[in-house]
């Protein structure tokens, strides 16, 4: 098991979203037309018929308010999928982190406890995704001003999940 936990949007933040995103739109609830989009209420990919919603998210402002944080300029939203209604969130323990595949590029980006991005890498997933996951936190962990590190999807620039200072 990974001494990582991939955190998902918390409940208390999603009841919100399903109302008004962080935008200011009101949630628009659809069907899954397909199997895929990847759910950041319970880190898992949706399912072709599962009601979800596109909503956007500003998780830096999020946890800025949880710690008393000033993000400023490092504060940015981006949409993401969540189910409509409530679930019963991310599958625990799991040995992977969610939204794993070879090949995919990652942003891992680390943030200090004012809210500042401290740095930051691009990584490739290797074929085995969760390695590759582990040394880029680690690497990011062993720098004591980080706080926390946001994965975020290459191609679209979507938020993935977070990561904590264990």
């Amino acid at each position: 098991m990974s001494l990582y936990v991939a955190r998902a949007i918390p409940s208390p933040v999603l009841a919100e979203l399903r109302v008004t995103d962080d935008a200011g739109r009101a949630c628009v609830p659809f069907l899954a037309a397909e199997d895929g989009g990847p759910l950041r209420c319970c880190l898992r990919h949706a399912v072709a018929g599962e009601r979800i919603a596109l909503v956007s998210y500003a998780p830096l402002r999020r946890w800025a308010a949880e710690s008393g944080a000033e993000p400023g300029a490092y504060d940015e939203q981006g949409p993401v999928f969540i189910h409509a209604e409530e679930c019963e969130g991310p599958a625990r323990p799991s040995e992977a982190y969610p939204f794993e595949r070879a090949g995919a590029l990652r942003t891992v980006r680390r943030y200090d406890a004012a809210g500042s991005i401290v740095g930051g890498r691009l990584l490739e997933l290797p074929g085995t995704p969760r390695e590759g996951l582990d040394r880029a936190f680690e690497e990011a962990f062993a720098d004591p001003a980080v706080a926390l590190v946001h994965v975020r999807a290459v191609e679209y620039g979507c938020f993935q999940f977070e990561v904590r200072r264990p």
